[in-house]
């Protein structure tokens, strides 16, 4: 422990953050030349900056190809790890700035569909009763694209699912699962029926979630399951409302959450085929970056929604 206690002590005493700005921009850039011209330095003084952080390091960072520069393993490693600091530096100057402007700050919440129409609401009334001034900002989006923001310093919390590459580093607590439905306009000619087979929706074009998200996986697996393949010309979105404007006007099939698609149905507005899938998703809750320290809003938001 003590050994690995004095290399960071080393490696934090040698780190500066234009160093950790340059690597940033040659991932961003691929070029030596282009990340020195963004951060208004020299060629030769990036070159040599580049050079004093791999030797802080104890290896290189970057692989030469072509005229261009490439990751190598360990310049993956280090910029996952610079792109969690430069987030954690965004939200400080975040909280900083709302500090100067006399609020009470303000809380970045992303979240799934699952979790909007109950959960998130009954918690955001609860906080806003103890934080009246609090501004909260919340997205709605897929999981892999909300811990990305996270990773960035976009979000302080999400509620989601947790994939596997991006347990590393964050803090998971499950909230519970969240059932799939199949939906429909209420017109529709499948609409009605007392059993559904997977051939009878093959015929019609469905709405799919983009690629990487949880539920889109699930459809895909569902698909191959059956051997089945996609309409070609699919239309691809995260947002339920779109989701469900284009359901109610055409013939297409989409799967949103149980939770939504059952007070569409209530209200009239779309039926819910009689099908159930043979996978099922992964459970969802609370999510936070374990290598960054939630804010007091943040913290009492986690309270009240696992309460």
């Amino acid at each position: 422990m003590a050994a690995t206690n004095d290399t960071t002590t080393q490696l934090l005493n040698r780190l500066r953050m234009r160093q950790i700005a340059l690597v940033l921009a040659i991932d961003e850039h691929r070029t030596l030349h282009a990340a020195s011209q963004q951060l208004g330095m020299t060629q030769p003084a990036a070159t040599k900056m580049l050079q004093e952080l791999e030797d802080a390091l104890g290896q290189p960072l970057f692989d030469r190809v072509g005229r261009g520069l490439q990751l190598n393993p360990a310049g993956q490693v280090v910029v996952n790890t610079f792109r969690g600091m430069r987030g954690t530096m965004e939200a400080l100057g975040r909280e900083l700035q709302e500090l100067r402007l006399g609020s009470a700050g303000k809380l970045f919440i992303g979240s799934i569909m699952a979790a909007s129409p109950v959960l998130l609401t009954d918690t955001l009334i609860r906080l806003k009763e103890e934080f009246p001034l609090l501004s909260i900002e919340i997205q709605v989006d897929t999981s892999d694209r909300l811990v990305d923001q996270m990773r960035e310093g976009g979000l302080d919390v999400v509620i989601g699912r947790m994939l596997g590459p991006a347990r590393q580093n964050h803090v998971f607590r499950p909230i519970g699962e969240e059932p799939l439905s199949v939906v429909v306009a209420t017109d529709h000619p499948l609409a009605g029926h007392t059993s559904v087979s997977f051939a009878d929706m093959r015929q019609y074009p469905w709405i799919l979630q983009p690629l990487g998200s949880p539920m889109r996986e699930v459809i895909e697996q569902e698909f191959r399951d059956h051997h089945a393949a996609f309409h070609r010309g699919l239309i691809e979105t995260s947002s339920i409302l779109t989701t469900t404007n284009l359901v109610f006007k055409t013939q297409m099939i989409a799967v949103i959450p149980e939770s939504s698609a059952s007070r569409y149905q209530t209200h009239g507005l779309l039926t819910i085929l009689p099908y159930t899938f043979d996978h099922k998703l992964a459970a969802y809750g609370s999510i936070v970056r374990s290598d960054r320290p939630v804010s007091t809003a943040a913290a009492r938001f986690l309270e009240l929604l696992h309460a």
